[in-house]
């Protein structure tokens, strides 16, 4: 039977894609966002939670900090690239969200397994219209040209027939028609540019609709599922050693601290209550893919959470910004 060896967890904010000058970029979209989501389900201007705040993160949202968290990061990324070269997986399963790269608003399936022969990313983010420094972004998620990568449909018939069996009702892709208008985007393009390090590695995509409401799953009904598409890789006749990924999160686009350190903690054997637990409030616009973490999570759930690292990149002084978060499963 197949079986999954090892697992990790992934921030993939475009802060990780580009050097730490750049981030300026990112602080700017913070400052005009009028829909900085709180992790009690509101919703607020930079203004408004600079004034609920007090905005005390002045002397820590500096290029110096900024120059430091940089380093820790791709420190921990390289980690994270070690522990997958020394695991060696036949197939990556990455857990991610699409942020409608693939899916249109017209048909957004709640959670699709992708079972084709080939994956292509979407090119949206590289071309000529695009600022440079969303050109070089594009680069760390694959997404200035179309990329391809090999897919693993017999594995992923195999999971999405045990998903069917368990009353999982899932979506299916079979392949791209024309990925410069839709293809997949930076949570799996990133994964496979950073951490997969020009090995060929077959990709296994699960992609979830976390951003867009009203069909968002919760966060038990995502831990249960990741236990699921573990039972329906064991029930698989295929010998493959099977990586799970969860890519993005934690939380963004306010950095909420409690968050992401239950979320941590939630990781580890035992303490999947933590996860469980966690109300829809908490997990709109970016920290939604917290859900990623929570469905690998129950896809782990038999092995240890051998290290995690956080670092709370917090960009402005009111505290904008994200959790960025690495973790691993497994290692040896």
């Amino acid at each position: 039977m197949a079986r999954i060896v090892f697992g990790l967890g992934a921030s993939h904010s475009p802060l990780l894609t580009l050097n730490w000058p750049e981030w300026q970029h990112r602080a700017q979209v913070d400052y005009a966002n009028e829909q900085l989501n709180l992790s009690d389900g509101r919703f607020v201007t930079y203004a408004q939670l600079a004034e609920e705040t007090g905005a005390p993160y002045g002397t820590i949202a500096t290029p110096e900090q900024f120059q430091e968290a940089a380093v820790r990061c791709q420190a921990g990324l390289d980690r994270l690239g070690d522990a997958l070269a020394a695991a060696a997986p036949d197939i990556v399963l990455v857990i991610g969200d699409d942020q409608g790269e693939l899916f249109p608003l017209s048909n957004t399936p709640m959670i699709s397994v992708y079972y084709g022969e080939e994956i292509a990313t979407n090119d949206v983010w590289g071309r000529d219209d695009k600022p440079a420094w969303m050109n070089e972004m594009a680069k760390g998620y694959l997404m200035d040209r179309v990329h391809r990568i090999p897919g693993a449909p017999e594995l992923a018939l195999d999971v999405i027939a045990g998903l069917v069996r368990r009353h999982v009702d899932i979506g299916a892709a079979a392949r791209i028609d024309d990925p410069e208008r839709a293809g997949f985007g930076h949570a799996f393009g990133f994964i496979a540019e950073r951490l997969f390090r020009d090995r060929p590695i077959p990709m296994l995509p699960i992609l979830l609709n976390t951003y867009f409401p009203p069909n968002v799953m919760t966060s038990s009904r995502a831990f249960e599922v990741g236990g699921a598409i573990r039972a329906a890789i064991e029930e698989s006749p295929s010998d493959a050693r099977v990586a799970v990924v969860a890519s993005g999160g934690l939380s963004h686009f306010v950095v909420d601290e409690q968050l992401d350190r239950q979320v941590l903690d939630g990781l580890r054997q035992g303490q999947s209550g933590k996860l469980t637990s966690i109300g829809p409030e908490a997990l709109n616009s970016g920290s939604s893919e917290i859900l990623n973490w929570i469905m690998a999570a129950g896809a782990l759930d038999h092995l240890p959470l051998s290290w995690s690292e956080y670092e709370p990149i917090r960009r402005t002084p009111a505290g904008t910004g994200i959790g960025v978060a690495f973790a691993c499963w497994g290692a040896q």
